[in-house]
């Protein structure tokens, strides 16, 4: 039988000392657990596809592989968000846990046959995205769980156990397959999976306070903040994503004979782990500052990876690329910070009051908002994957992708400026400096 907790107070402080605590503390760790093997399932392509030479397909087919995932779980991110307000997040984590075998079990059965079709591949890789949609869910739901100001550290948290899976995918894979074969890409994280669904019934929590129409939901789609931050969050999370799974598949183009495949798991190791501290930086100084500077950062570290990638010289290639992971983990951090504040601080601003009520109705569009802005970051994984498709299909290089995305990161700089830290001219055009996002 469902486990549904009626009364969940985490703003008042002796609530959540006497019991919330240790309640949101269990359902973050097995929310980590369900959303890590989400992960794995999700980026398994980044190393699969680098392993399909017995097939002698393109480049650019090999970069379709990779981004497919991406595209599919950008947009299962929209319906898994509304899953825990309609089903209750300790059900829905257990479904979404177990979606996750049938990508295995197919990915398994296809490469043991030399003649599977390549179309049949591009539909497992598609069926992957299964893993890309529980994000979604698994951060709507630990919103309910923290109060704002534990928001940042707790979120921050929940998403670097899920990225986590990224490095563990290209730490483990290479072994695992150089040992037992292509088709051990899937089966080996069967076991794994269903023990995170198990854990997840066992062990976590519905809360009636989550719950929620997803029409009602639905409305924060019309709100300008909400594509705002969608956009900021292609380039965080999307560069996150998109470099993880291109690194791998991007190195052997470049560099086919250096020993990429043992190092690939550093970047996103690094992006993961720093990511709580994003939103630690962010709990103490502001989400909005903290993502400004991260851009200018960004910006400079794409320029450095562009000269490296033409250096022939893959250790500077390597260590150029870090910059890039580590800046994108911290922006991950900043800006999942920046979308409770910013919706509690609007929902304040609406009502005239800070009561109870009007905090819950902010998380409540907080977490609606949450759906929306991951599925369009996760969107940044498929174009990432694809500009460098196209670029090596049209100039045999990877130059005029790595140019399209410094131009990006200066647009997010500026928008994070003109929006959530301008102080000049805010009497003409408003903007939400005073809030201190």
């Amino acid at each position: 039988m469902a486990r549904w907790i009626a009364e969940w107070h985490p703003d008042d402080p002796a609530f959540w000392e006497k019991s919330g605590k240790r309640v949101a503390r269990r359902n973050l760790i097995f929310s980590i657990v369900a959303e890590h093997l989400g992960f794995t399932v999700w980026t398994l392509w980044s190393i699969v596809a680098t392993k399909m030479g017995s097939y002698e397909f393109t480049t650019d087919e090999l970069f379709w592989l990779v981004a497919l995932p991406n595209l599919i779980g950008s947009v299962l991110r929209v319906p898994y968000t509304f899953g825990p307000a309609k089903f209750g997040g300790r059900n829905f984590t257990v479904v979404s846990a177990t979606l996750l075998l049938i990508p295995a079990v197919l990915l398994s059965v296809a490469v043991n046959n030399p003649d599977t079709p390549y179309w049949l591949f591009l539909v497992i890789a598609a069926l992957a995205g299964f893993g890309g949609g529980n994000f979604a869910s698994s951060m709507a739901n630990i919103t309910y769980f923290y109060p704002r100001s534990k928001q940042g550290v707790a979120l921050g948290l929940n998403a670097a156990g899920g990225n986590i899976g990224v490095s563990s995918v290209q730490l483990v894979m290479p072994l695992v397959i150089g040992s037992l074969g292509l088709a051990a890409a899937g089966w080996f994280w069967i076991p794994f999976v269903v023990v995170a669904a198990a854990c997840a019934f066992f062990f976590m929590d519905n809360l009636t306070s989550a719950k929620a129409n997803p029409r009602q939901q639905l409305a924060v789609a019309g709100k300008a903040q909400t594509w705002i931050m969608s956009f900021l969050y292609i380039g965080t999370f999307g560069s996150f994503i998109g470099y993880s799974t291109a690194f791998p598949l991007l190195s052997q183009s470049l560099f086919p004979d250096a020993p990429f495949a043992a190092v690939a798991f550093a970047g996103p190791l690094i992006g993961s782990l720093i990511r709580p501290v994003g939103g630690w930086l962010a709990d103490k100084l502001g989400g909005a500052p903290v993502t400004l500077w991260n851009f200018a950062a960004m910006g400079g570290g794409v320029l450095l990876v562009w000269w490296a990638s033409t250096s022939g010289n893959f250790w500077m290639f390597f260590l150029s690329f870090q910059l890039l992971f580590l800046t994108a983990g911290v922006g991950n951090g900043s800006t999942y910070r920046m979308i409770p504040a910013i919706f509690q601080a609007k929902a304040v601003a609406e009502r005239g009051d800070e009561t109870e009520e009007t905090l819950l109705y902010g998380k409540r569009q907080a977490s609606a908002a949450i759906g929306i802005i991951s599925a369009v970051g996760a969107l940044g994984g498929f174009l990432i994957n694809r500009a460098f498709g196209m670029a090596f299909a049209a100039a045999g290089t990877p130059a005029p992708a790595f140019l399209a995305f410094g131009v990006f990161y200066v647009a997010c700089l500026t928008l994070t400026w003109w929006c959530y830290t301008r102080t000049v001219g805010v009497k003409v055009v408003a903007s939400l400096a005073h809030a201190r996002i």
